[in-house]
């Protein structure tokens, strides 16, 4: 059995619904157990970057804040692209407490080690 989930996010603040879903998926699926890394590309680097997400929430009524603070709260790891965060003038210095830079590289080997991968 699968016991790893790595969800890949490449929106954010541009799409509360799908960003705010797939924050409430990796939530989901620490609180059953599992080990889950975020990864976020594109947009997505901006729900890690300070003050960004607040009121941002999805129709269902789950708010994106709440959500990533439970993450924070469980050390669940919150990857920022590298790459992506730089093109938009994010720097490690301004991502929140939890999260840091990673590599594509990164991504690549968490992705092959036995694990499930969820894309939104």
């Amino acid at each position: 059995m699968i016991e790893k989930v790595v969800l890949v996010l490449s929106c954010g603040t541009d799409n509360p619904h799908r960003s705010t879903r797939g924050l409430h998926l990796a939530t989901v699926a620490h609180k059953t157990g599992k080990e889950v890394n975020v990864f976020l590309l594109d947009e997505a680097v901006y729900l890690v970057k300070k003050g960004m997400i607040n009121h941002l929430q999805a129709a269902t009524g789950d708010i994106a804040d709440d959500l990533l603070t439970y993450l924070q709260a469980h050390e669940v790891p919150l990857l920022a692209c590298t790459p992506c965060a730089k093109a938009r003038q994010i720097s490690e210095d301004d991502l929140i407490e939890g999260a840091r830079m990673a590599t594509a590289m990164e991504l690549i080997d968490l992705c092959c080690d036995d694990a499930s991968v969820i894309s939104l």
